[in-house]
């Protein structure tokens, strides 16, 4: 139940006006999150980290179930670990923050805070991999990770967040690369299922690779305002990391051979993916299987009948509980306009209202979130019908955001030309660019050009395109590749 607190202070910016203010505004007035004197650094309040759990929770099972354990490994990594692998360090020493002092004194060597833990993990392998009967290993890590990011916005990118990391080791690259898709169908599946958010899968350019990998793959996902978020990582390594940290194994011929590494991860910023992808001008719209709270109950009516209705509402609420449904009770003494103005805007996927006529009746009155629906419900086929909806709100939040990425997604522009001039139009006409297909001739120049005149970048390659396209979109010469483009996050 809820105690007696403050509610709506003020009105939530419209997404049309301005997007970003409109997600800071719903994320603070949703109580999900606050600011702390640490640049970058939010607070999780518990409706925030309850979304992460449930998030983990659906990952941790998925990863269990294909043979994957949990580990934890040191948050300080030293500054050698980093110079065994070039390119890694390379792609990540913008981000690093340093620990050069302990105790009062200076450390002989300069300690980084984890922007991610390939370099720690690949020595802890080195010394746990022996033989081909130590393969493979499958371990995943979840942990905070620090990258000190220049623009900040909370969930979606800060200086300290919250993640898993998945990281394998294998015989035989054949394994590895399985592993390496093995875990971004997972994602897809986590994202896509629990999350409602659709996705496009693909494999990154090798400009937007990780640093230090052969292959990166990623889901990414299309928000209101047409910008991608990149939502999750699969690396295929092949054998950087065991050169560098020399891990290697002896084969059933008694050979010693490098093995092949994975790294998989995805982060907090799944929060503020779907927020962007289902919120609204009224604020939160959540998943219900992610949702912290699924039903808030509100007793309506003349305060004289309020005793015999919160009595009747006690019993349902038990009766719901019973049924594995997350449910609340707001008793506060506010009036049920402000509350339902407060849980909605708290996104939480069905309201009942129940007042002495329901009483009557034998019935109770529930609210859909998402569509603003109300359904009278019979009292006896109240837990049922919940549950009926809830899945019904599920469902139709992925077919919404399917219908919107649909909409948003354009396959006839094929020069840069035509691509200025969408830009232009829907900036005139205040609309959302959306996503481009677009050809690409592999080229890095033309990639980096296009970004530079258009801040487009290259969002992954598909692994399903609707088209093909037969020129790059910046030199006209034959496209090696068909890309998905957008701004993002």
């Amino acid at each position: 139940m809820v105690g007696k607190k403050g509610g709506i202070s003020k009105e939530i910016t419209p997404q049309s006006v301005d997007f970003s203010r409109w997600y800071i505004d719903t994320i603070k007035k949703a109580d999900l999150m606050d600011y702390t004197p640490v640049r970058g650094c939010i607070v999780f309040k518990p409706d925030g980290y309850e979304l992460w759990e449930r998030i983990q929770q659906a990952m941790d099972r998925r990863f269990k179930e294909t043979g994957h354990r949990n580990a934890y490994f040191p948050m300080l990594i030293p500054e050698t670990f980093f110079e065994k692998e070039k390119e890694h360090i390379e792609g990540f020493s913008p981000e690093l923050p340093w620990v050069t002092e302990a105790a009062g004194e200076k450390l002989e060597e300069r300690l980084a805070l984890r922007p991610t833990s390939e370099t720690m993990i690949g020595h802890m392998y080195s010394q746990w991999i022996q033989s081909y009967r130590d393969l493979p290993v499958l371990i995943n890590q979840w942990a905070n990770v620090f990258r000190w990011e220049k623009r900040t916005l909370p969930f979606l990118r800060t200086s300290e967040f919250l993640w898993q990391e998945g990281h394998t080791a294998h015989a035989t690259e054949e394994e590895a690369r399985e592993e390496t898709l093995q875990m971004l169908e997972i994602y897809r599946e986590v994202i896509e299922e629990e999350l409602a958010i659709p996705l496009f899968v693909g494999q990154k350019t090798p400009s937007e690779k990780f640093a230090g990998a052969i292959d990166t793959y990623s889901v990414e996902a299309m928000m209101k305002d047409g910008k991608s978020v990149q939502a999750g990582t699969s690396h295929y390594m092949g054998t950087n990391f065991a050169k560098g940290f020399e891990i290697k194994y002896l084969d059933k011929e008694n050979q010693l051979q490098y093995v092949h590494t994975t790294s998989w991860g995805t982060s907090t910023r799944l929060i503020g993916s779907m927020i962007m992808v289902h919120g609204d001008d009224h604020g939160l719209v959540l998943p219900p299987r992610v949702a912290p709270t699924q039903v808030v109950m509100i007793p309506v009516g003349p305060s004289k009948t309020r005793d015999l209705v919160v009595e009747k509402m006690h019993h349902l609420y038990e009766q719901l509980k019973a049924s594995d449904i997350r449910v609340r009770m707001d008793l506060r003494d506010e009036t049920p306009g402000w509350k339902f103005n407060e849980w909605e805007m708290r996104g939480v996927p069905i309201r009942i209202e129940l007042g002495p006529r329901d009483l009557e009746q034998n019935q109770a009155i529930l609210a859909r979130r998402d569509t603003g629906e109300k359904l009278p419900v019979s009292i006896e086929q109240l837990a049922a019908q919940v549950k009926e909806q809830l899945e019904a709100i599920q469902k139709d939040l992925f077919q919404r955001a399917l219908q919107f990425q649909s909409e948003h997604m354009h396959l006839q522009i094929n020069t840069l030309e035509q691509l200025h001039q969408h830009l232009e139009i829907s900036e005139q006409e205040n609309q959302v660019p959306g996503w481009v297909l677009a050809g690409w001739c592999g080229d890095d120049e033309c990639e980096a050009k296009i970004k530079q005149e258009t801040r487009f970048t290259t969002r992954n390659i598909p692994f399903q395109s609707p088209v093909e396209k037969e020129v790059c979109i910046h030199c006209g010469q034959q496209a090696k590749h068909t890309v998905w483009f957008a701004r993002s996050y």
